[in-house]
């Protein structure tokens, strides 16, 4: 065994630089600490100097647990006359539990594990991007400011990490995925979806190759332009968000709006069936929900129904909510029209069928 003879006085103090916490003070090394094990093994104090220094290591970047470590760490530098690299030392992760942050468990929360994002198709340009914001605090502020640039061309330094405990937020990083996933292109989110079905969910492997340009028409609905809807979190939740697309997988999720009447609901759907005209363009269609929803009491405008609720049984999002339950069993969706367009005459007149059937 091999020990680190120290010169170390506990009474006396030497100062460091820390890329994070800035200038610290702290007391001298006085330990004899172990450098070679009996069975002639270093210690981890001996090969980090050693290796680090003959891997011309310039930062060191490492967890504040570590800091007790440092005294040790400098005498040894400077007992074998090395250069000290930059010691950065992080803060821990935290995460709400109820009105109190603890610190991140690898046994208790899964978000400490890579394995958790690629399994729940987070694209990683996302969570690079949720990283730098608690990495750096002015990056939010950078990033609205150049919201094309690659978050390559953002200076990253030490000096803006945080030197008190980071709290890790999952909905903060859906936040920052939303608007991550907006600025790629259909085909590439298509192309990840697939990559991601091939490890994770190999069932839907199938189902997104054979309905490619289907896919693609609702990757796309209302994602372009001035004010494109970001919706669209990570692989697991977009399967979800479009699965009534797909007979298999469509499934009621929501009641039919207090507002409609019972008696109402199969009346709605069958006059709707009556009247559809697949050729039609979104104001035409429209403007039959309207004509449909004033013959049967409700308010051709939601304002009007506002203005004298006691003249109407409801309005015309009630009713048009009937028909979007009926075709994705769902409250609320993207526009209706497109997606009736993107599903077919013949998917759409059939769900209503089917949703008349169950009444």
């Amino acid at each position: 065994m091999l020990r680190f003879r120290s010169t170390g006085d506990p009474e006396r103090s030497f100062q460091i630089t820390d890329g994070i916490r800035g200038s610290l003070s702290m007391p001298e090394n006085f330990q004899d600490v172990v450098l070679l094990k009996q069975n002639g093994i270093p210690t981890y104090h001996f090969a980090h100097v050693v290796d680090d220094h003959l891997m011309r290591t310039t930062h060191v970047v490492r967890g504040e647990e570590w800091l007790s470590s440092l005294p040790i760490h400098v005498a040894l530098f400077n007992a074998l006359e090395l250069p000290l690299p930059v010691y950065c030392h992080t803060t821990v992760l935290m995460k709400m539990e109820g009105e109190n942050k603890r610190k991140l468990s690898k046994r208790k929360d899964p978000e400490l594990s890579l394995s958790y994002y690629r399994s729940q198709g987070y694209h990683p340009r996302a969570v690079r991007e949720y990283l730098l914001t608690i990495l750096n605090s002015n990056y939010e502020e950078w990033r609205l400011a150049n919201p094309d640039s690659p978050m390559e061309a953002f200076d990253f330094t030490t000096e803006k990490m945080s030197s008190s405990g980071t709290l890790f937020d999952l909905d903060k990083l859906n936040d920052v995925s939303k608007e991550v996933l907006v600025r790629i292109s259909d085909e590439e989110l298509y192309d990840f979806l697939l990559e991601w079905a091939k490890e994770y969910r190999q069932e839907l492997m199938p189902l997104f190759m054979e309905n490619k340009d289907m896919l693609l028409r609702i990757l796309a609905m209302d994602r372009h332009g001035d004010k494109p809807r970001k919706d669209l979190v990570y692989c697991e939740q977009i399967f979800d968000f479009i699965s009534y697309f797909f007979d298999d997988y469509f499934k009621v999720q929501d009641p039919y709006p207090a507002e409609v009447e019972q008696d109402d609901i199969k009346t709605i759907l069958e006059a709707y069936i009556k009247g559809y005209d697949h050729s039609d363009d979104a104001s035409q269609w429209f403007d039959k929900i309207r004509t449909l929803s004033a013959e049967l009491g409700y308010a051709a405008k939601p304002k009007d129904f506002k203005k004298n609720p006691e003249l109407y049984k409801g309005h015309v999002g009630h009713v048009s909510t009937v028909i979007r339950i009926a075709l994705m069993g769902r409250a609320s969706s993207p526009d209706l029209w497109e997606i009736q367009q993107i599903m077919g005459e013949a998917r759409t007149l059939n769900r209503i069928r089917n949703a008349i059937e169950l009444l």
